[in-house]
């Protein structure tokens, strides 16, 4: 995915249709996840009988539940979400106002330098004051982004945070901010050229109370094996996908502290970042709580480099998933005031239960299937393959619609492509129910 020449910010065909109301779309929505959820149990029904003679009835539904119903009732509701969506066009599409950045890091001496290099091509106006905090490094990180700051004639400030954690380092750089709005940036992140203008036009065209945008993030090194060649489409499909959706009801999860921009008031009213290995989860349901939005901008891209070995994949990702579960017991759903980020939230309680269920019945079953016992993976099983694939392909459609807009063009990754469809949650559920696990027994954070 390559970083391309600069296109106009102007609504396209889809944001000129007719608006129809926030609420209606997430009734509707419902509405007809829950018509096919029904249509599911019905056909299910011989299926159901079945497994009920092996594992017992009350054992089969709750089976059933995990690996077929609650599944295809969210997936239901994510696509037509998705196409009721219509992005709303921005108010203004040359801000200038100014933006701190706060670049927390870590023996981070051979990213910082491209990192660095990707601001100084913004396009965007208004005034940037860059703070890279050093976080104990034992590299040349602060030098070297002293010397090409000064190089690339940016405004770099170098800051040194003692105390371990990238929460303290964001905070230690949160005291020295001035201006209204920061934007938080990983070391290893680099920005398409119209980023942070498309990212602040977001912020200036939201209402009020919106207090926090996220960019959307895609990855960098797809081509190095078959581990990140997966994760492309999972960033450019299912993660993207998902933000979109909680964009759409105006409570984005997660303002990823890799690539989002703030309101600094905001952010030192909830007390800055916490201590947890989930920060930016945390510190994002925090502003839900208290009644602020957090919006969503898919044209506002980062690219970032994601791991390519297991070790590291596994890491990463059970730390989002203990992050996740760091946020529900600070912050519960019941607590949020608004209906969609009670839902939003909410939808994350099955989340380990169906990760439970995947990891230790469904692949079970799809290893006795190889052995022609199919109690639980069977035949009927390739019917969900054509649904899959098609709501990839409404997926692949929003994003190829932004790319066009960024002029960007989309890898050829076929082969990663159908890992992905076919065998990447097979890798992502047990990740997330050691990290869950993790949680529960309270082990050290592993950062990396």
């Amino acid at each position: 995915m390559n970083l391309a020449n600069l296109t106009p910010l102007n609504p396209t065909p889809l944001q000129k249709r007719r608006y129809l109301p926030v609420l209606w779309k997430f009734w509707l929505s419902h509405g007809i996840s829950l018509g096919w959820m029904i249509f599911s149990i019905i056909i299910s029904i011989p299926w159901v009988k079945e497994l009920g003679e092996i594992v017992t009835l009350p054992a089969a539904i709750a089976i059933i539940t995990g690996i077929a119903y609650i599944p295809g009732y969210l997936n239901a509701f994510l696509v037509v979400s998705l196409l009721f969506d219509r992005q709303p066009a921005f108010k203004t599409t040359a801000p200038t106002d100014p933006i701190s950045i706060l670049i927390a890091c870590r023996n981070e001496e051979q990213g910082i330098a491209a990192t660095l290099k990707q601001i100084a091509k913004q396009d965007y106006q208004g005034d940037l004051y860059i703070y890279v905090i050093d976080n104990n490094s034992t590299d040349a990180t602060a030098q070297v982004a002293k010397k090409l700051g000064e190089e690339l004639g940016l405004n770099v400030r170098i800051l040194f945070a003692k105390k371990p954690g990238k929460n303290n380092a964001l905070n230690k750089g949160l005291q020295f901010v001035e201006t209204k709005h920061v934007i938080t940036l990983d070391a290893d992140t680099l920005l398409h050229p119209q980023a942070i203008r498309r990212l602040m036009s977001r912020m200036n065209s939201a209402p009020n109370n919106v207090c926090s945008v996220a960019g959307a993030i895609l990855v960098r090194n797809s081509r190095e094996n078959w581990l990140a060649k997966i994760q492309e489409w999972d960033y450019f499909l299912g993660i993207a996908s998902i933000k979109r959706l909680q964009g759409l009801y105006q409570g984005t999860l997660v303002a990823q502290g890799a690539y989002s921009l703030y309101l600094t008031d905001v952010v030192k009213e909830v007390g800055g970042w916490p201590d947890a290995i989930g920060e930016d989860i945390v510190l994002t349901w925090a502003f839900l709580e208290k009644n602020y939005k957090v919006y969503f901008e898919p044209t506002a891209i980062a690219f970032t480099d994601v791991p390519t070995g297991f070790i590291h994949f596994a890491r990463q990702r059970s730390r989002w998933a203990r992050g996740m579960i760091e946020a529900l017991k600070r912050v519960k759903p019941w607590q949020q005031p608004m209906v969609f980020t009670r839902y939003l939230t909410g939808s994350n309680l099955v989340m380990p239960y169906l990760d439970f269920v995947y990891t230790f019945v469904w692949i079970p079953g799809l290893i006795l299937s190889l052995f022609g016992i199919f109690w639980i993976v069977g035949p009927h099983t390739l019917l969900v393959l054509p649904l899959t694939l098609l709501t990839n392909y409404i997926l692949y459609r929003y994003q190829k619609g932004v790319f066009s807009e960024l002029g960007l063009r989309i890898r050829r990754n076929i082969g990663g492509f159908f890992l992905y469809v076919l065998c990447y949650q097979m890798i992502m559920a047990p990740v997330s129910v050691w990290g869950y696990l993790q949680e529960f027994m309270r082990l050290r954070r592993i950062w990396k």
